[in-house]
Formats: C-alpha cells, sequence, structure tokens
C-alpha cells in the first residue's frame, strides 16, 4: 500500500525485549527546525488517515483535490482546537506506517458520528502480516508538549485499556467498522472474535505508543549532526526509562502480573508544539475551503 514519500527522519532505534524504542525527528534546514514541512507532510497523510479502505481506493486524479479536502473537514471543524489530539493521531498513523510498513485496519476518524466531536478507544488499529499470520498494531499517543505529563497520562490510559472487559467491547467495535472489501477483512474478524482467547491475541498484538515533547535540545540545536545525536539520544533515553518505569509500576498495581503485550515506545521531539498546532490548524482550516 503506497503512501507519501518520507519526511521524518528516524534518528534512533533499538529493540529491547519489552518492546523497542524509536524515535523520528523533523530535523533542520537552513539553520532552522523544519516546521512548515512538518505540517506540510501532515496534511498530505489526511487522506490515507481519514477515509476507510473503500473509499482510498476511489481516489484518482480526478478527484484528488476534493478527497484531500473532504479529509480535511472529517479531521475537525472547530477553532477550540488547543486540547484536540487528532494530529497527535496522525504523528501516530505516519510512524507505523513508515518504520514498521504497517496496514491501516480501521480509520476510527472515518466512522465519528459528529464532525467536531472526538472519538474514544485506540488512536490507532492497524496490522501487519507476518508468516500467514496477522500481527494487531492498537496505538495510543499524547501529542503533548511535556513528556513527563505525556508519559504519566498514557501509561495510565494503556492499563485501563487492556482490561479484559474494554478489550471485549473495543474489539466488538472494531469488528463492526472493518471495511468488508478490504484484503485482510476476514482474517481480522477471526482474530477478535469474542471466542478468542486474549492470550492468544496478545501473542499477535502490540501497542505502539507515539508521545510528542517540547525538546530542550531541539530548541538549541541548527543542525542535525553528530552532537545534535548525542545530545538528542541522551534527552529521549530518560523518557523511555521513565516510561518503562511506569508503566510497570502501573500495570502490575491493578494486575499483579507483568504486562503481557509488546509496547513499541516512539517519541517525537518538537521546537514548539503549541506553534506546531496552529500552523497544523491553519492548513487545515485552508483546506476545507
Amino acid at each position: 500500500m503506497d503512501h507519501p514519500e518520507i519526511f521524518l527522519n528516524l534518528i534512533f532505534h533499538e529493540s529491547t525485549g519489552l518492546g523497542d524504542h524509536l524515535a523520528l525527528c523533523a530535523g533542520f534546514e537552513r539553520g532552522h527546525w523544519r516546521l512548515d514541512g512538518l505540517a506540510d507532510h501532515v496534511m498530505e497523510w489526511l487522506p490515507e488517515f481519514a477515509f476507510n479502505y473503500s473509499e482510498l481506493k476511489e481516489i484518482g486524479h480526478h478527484n484528488a483535490v476534493s478527497m484531500t479536502k473532504k479529509a480535511a473537514k472529517i479531521i475537525y471543524q472547530t477553532e477550540k482546537y488547543g486540547l484536540r489530539g487528532e494530529f497527535g493521531e496522525i504523528l501516530l498513523h505516519i510512524a507505523i506506517r513508515q518504520v514498521y510498513k504497517t496496514i491501516p485496519a480501521v480509520s476510527k476518524i472515518y466512522y465519528k458520528n459528529s464532525v467536531n466531536k472526538t472519538v474514544e478507544g485506540f488512536d490507532a488499529v492497524h496490522v501487519i502480516t507476518k508468516d500467514n499470520n496477522l500481527e494487531l498494531w492498537i496505538g495510543e499517543t499524547k501529542f503533548y508538549n511535556d513528556v513527563n505529563s505525556a508519559i504519566y497520562d498514557v501509561c495510565t490510559e494503556i492499563v485501563e485499556h487492556l482490561e479484559t472487559d474494554y478489550l471485549k467491547s473495543e474489539f466488538l467495535l472494531i469488528k463492526n467498522k472493518i471495511d468488508n472489501t478490504w484484503p485482510e477483512a476476514d482474517s481480522l474478524k477471526a482474530l477478535l472474535k469474542d471466542n478468542v482467547s486474549l492470550d492468544h491475541v496478545f501473542e499477535r498484538a502490540c501497542i505502539p505508543v507515539l508521545l510528542t515533547y517540547d525538546s530542550d535540545v531541539v530548541n538549541k540545536s541548527s543542525k542535525t549532526n553528530g552532537e545534535y545525536l548525542t545530545n538528542i539520544v541522551a534527552e529521549m533515553s530518560k523518557a523511555y526509562k521513565t516510561m518503562r518505569a511506569n508503566l510497570k509500576k502501573k500495570y502490575e498495581a491493578r494486575f499483579q502480573e507483568s504486562i503481557p503485550i509488546t509496547v513499541h515506545v516512539i517519541l517525537i521531539p518538537l521546537k514548539d508544539k503549541e506553534e506546531l498546532m496552529k500552523i497544523l490548524h491553519t492548513k487545515l482550516k485552508a483546506l476545507q475551503v
């Protein structure tokens, strides 16, 4: 499945026994962090993020502009955008498509019953086909400016979303939203049947977690060089460690067992989240005209 040309730089990627640690950065150009470039890149992904499989198949040169406008309108149409999380969800979508070559299974935005209403549930539902088996990717994201706040809130949310009743209910909703023309529809529906043990699902599932934050290193840098990479990895290492410790503590306190599912932690360091949010909103509104 084709997607927009890669823009974000993969600046760190390591595998651990609990899941991956990786980071993506917009990088710099002529001494400045690539704010506009990142915002433009996010806009390129709107159709794939907003539509289901059938509508994506209908996009061609004859309707590309109108479909992009339609996608922009689906995201939201309010001026009260400060606390909305859709752009974090798009960044999560971009990250796992770019790095892991996932395939979108369900667009939760597509099934909103009100344009400006936020949608509950997992922030991404993607799959990967491995050895003729389907691997389920159920993502969480926090589009924040403070990494510690993002970690605290996302760990709380992950633990809540791993409750048995929540998972069973969410899987039922996901099954009902799968586009029947999508090639993997039957396989995913079979995996998410109510009588399939969560133990079996978790053997073929993971949670990608994407967190943004305002980075001191990005703010003080003007070029992606050795010094920048050394400093940004040192900064992010603290976040990875805090995330793992916090998630372990919260999960074991509730379930008295080790977390049963792989969690990949993805960081996107920003220069200024509020500035990025403003320019993303401006570009979104321009596309809606």
